[in-house]
């Protein structure tokens, strides 16, 4: 058990971790999509969001009966029923970074829950389940608002694109429940899920936690990029190739000047057009950046 669940963080931390959102594919699709595809990219969205499911998995866990999932499944479907519609209609932007970390917590919060928690370490009942339900179905909605406002929607038929999103993410949800429901009746019948019940939840948790620092992660490198040297180091080499490449015979030019005393405007970066040619000797030669690649290339990747 203890290294199927080092193989999930593993699975985690692969491709699919990265590939949790709206694609260039994606994006590209929507320009000219109809509403069957907008209900299609949603469940594609929701059966790959790892996240959104963990949670799911979490609240089933210990539900037994039919009319409970329903009960819970439905608070929680209301619930970002309601902020999918509504943000994305009055164009309410979170960085997604930082949802994708709230929704991280809500899958922690869950299996801490499922391990009695609240009773054993906090002294205390635990929040009514339904509502906490609820209130992370709002959270949960936030992050597929945010994912759904990174297509191109357009004004013409937006309400009818962001319902059909909708429909597509509660198909997928079905699927998704659909697959979990047998998975844990069939593991119910058998002895190893009383025996690691408890660990599976601890799993559970240190996945949420594990998600939660790589969203804190990328949310510091995507807001605070020059904070960290290795991107300074990036971005200086960026900036200094988008300049080579804005003006690949800089440095010959200045050559030139230097030798002739002549100066050739089209080609300069700079506007001191009326600069007198018989000083352009005593300009300071400008660094050639060209040979800054260690590697040969013209692009230094992050």
């Amino acid at each position: 058990m203890y290294k199927l669940l080092l193989v999930a963080v593993a699975v985690l931390a692969s491709t699919l971790a990265f590939g949790h959102g709206m694609s260039a594919e994606d994006q590209a699709r929507a320009l000219n999509a109809s509403y069957f595809e907008f209900v299609e990219l949603g469940a594609i969205h929701m059966i790959t969001g790892y996240d959104h499911l963990l949670f799911l998995f979490g609240v089933m866990f210990f539900l037994t009966r039919f009319t409970e999932i329903v009960k819970f499944i439905t608070a929680f479907t209301i619930g970002h029923s309601i902020t999918l519609v509504f943000a994305t209609l009055a164009g309410i932007k979170i960085n997604y970074f930082l949802i994708d970390a709230v929704i991280a917590l809500t899958v922690c919060y869950k299996a801490f829950d499922n391990l009695e928690g609240f009773k054993r370490y906090l002294k205390t009942r635990p929040p009514s389940l339904l509502w906490m339900v609820f209130g992370f179905g709002l959270i949960h909605g936030f992050g597929l608002s945010t994912r759904l406002q990174q297509l191109p929607l357009g004004a013409e038929g937006l309400v009818s694109k962001i319902l059909a999103f909708n429909v597509g993410v509660e198909l997928g949800q079905i699927a998704a429940l659909a697959i979990m429901l047998v998975v844990l009746s069939a593991w119910r019948k058998r002895k190893s899920f009383t025996q690691f019940a408890a660990a599976s939840n601890v799993g559970l948790m240190a996945t949420g936690l594990f998600l939660l620092m790589f969203q804190l992660h990328g949310y510091m490198h995507s807001k605070y990029s020059d904070d960290f040297p290795l991107n300074k180091d990036d971005h200086s080499h960026v900036h200094e190739d988008m300049a080579e490449l804005e003006y690949p015979n800089r440095s010959t030019v200045v050559e030139d000047l230097t030798d002739t005393g002549t100066k050739e405007e089209s080609n300069l970066p700079t506007a001191s057009a009326t600069t007198d040619t018989s000083s352009t000797t005593d300009t300071e030669p400008v660094p050639d950046n060209s040979q800054h690649s260690h590697d040969g290339s013209s692009y230094h990747s992050h």
